[in-house]
């Protein structure tokens, strides 16, 4: 496919008109031009349309709207992959920011990877910051790494927030799953899929600003999960995904598996399904131990996580 950009910077919305104009003021000032700006709005009732359409008179890049029933983030981002005209998709959230030069460094670092070895890449990965320029989370342990992401969680333990761009042909391979009762679903689900087909080049260079002020205004509930029998079948899938194809990586973060573990058995008590069919989904003859040493820690959370929806819902005094 011919793509008439080098970037799609897609922004899932859902009530975040407050907060959009950082965003927009983060591309206007871009070094790199060469992008269109692909905004997905989850079935807002706020002057988002609105506001967008403002921009869309003034602005000297190409700004894209698209709005679709109120579905969540994952349907979103399935959306902007297929709508896309940019050979690479950086998602920006509604309520971020990043540097003048981000884009700039992105093709930068892209360029960077020899010619010959670059269709065995789909993306490259930078860090974030504060507004006050603190780095969150972890950095990467070679600038630049080459590796894929279940190796940079598992084996190097690498935490917190990370922001980059996917190969549009490659995540229109992998599209998130759309399930009926699941308005949640991890991403995981899916840089887990890529990871055993493609690496990322990380770089430990901020580029994203992440929640750069506090804003009043509604949340965003695009990746709302108060209750956690409203995500259960996003969170079996990602932590039956783990038990199931990352045991490989047992050993550099046991704690982890063993959480996975847990939420594996909590949430499946959440959807109704029993011991029996638990274990038939797990593969690995560690992973189904794993699961059974689990158990009882399992099903205490979900009784506590039914004691407290119980409270928030004001059913009980």
């Amino acid at each position: 496919m011919t793509y008439r950009y080098t970037f799609t910077v897609f922004t899932p919305t859902y009530n975040r008109a407050h907060t959009l104009g950082q965003v927009f003021e983060s591309l206007n000032s871009q070094t790199f031009r060469d992008f269109e700006w692909l905004i997905v709005d989850d079935g807002s009732t706020d002057n988002t349309e609105l506001l967008i359409r403002q921009w869309q008179m003034m602005s000297d890049f190409p700004i894209r709207y698209i709005r679709q029933e109120h579905a969540g983030k994952h349907i979103a981002f399935n959306r902007a992959v297929r709508e896309a005209k940019g050979e690479l998709l950086l998602n920006l959230d509604s309520d971020d920011a990043c540097v003048s030069e981000a884009l700039e460094r992105f093709k930068y670092h892209w360029d960077s990877i020899p010619e010959s070895k670059r269709a065995q890449f789909s993306a490259v990965t930078a860090l974030c910051k504060t507004s006050n320029g603190a780095i969150i989370g972890d950095r990467f342990p070679y600038d630049p790494t080459d590796s894929d992401s279940s190796e940079i969680r598992f084996r190097y333990r690498i935490g917190g927030e990370k922001w980059g761009f996917q190969r549009t042909d490659v995540l229109k391979d992998f599209p998130f799953p759309e399930v009926q009762g699941g308005s949640y679903i991890p991403e995981g689900i899916v840089w887990t899929a890529i990871a055993k087909r493609y690496k990322t080049r990380y770089v430990n260079e901020p580029l994203r600003i992440y929640r750069v002020a506090p804003v009043s205004g509604p949340s965003d509930q695009l990746m709302s999960r108060q209750n956690p029998k409203s995500h259960a079948v996003g969170g079996i899938m990602e932590h039956k995904n783990i038990l199931n194809y990352e045991m490989r990586y047992f050993r550099y973060a046991p704690d982890q598996f063993l959480r996975s573990a847990v939420h594996y058995g909590r949430f499946s008590f959440h959807c109704g399904i029993g011991l029996r069919e638990q274990v038939k989904q797990l593969g690995p003859f560690v992973s189904r131990l794993l699961w059974l040493l689990a158990l009882p820690a399992a099903y205490i959370v979900y009784k506590k996580d039914l004691k407290l929806t119980s409270y928030s819902d004001g059913s009980s005094t």
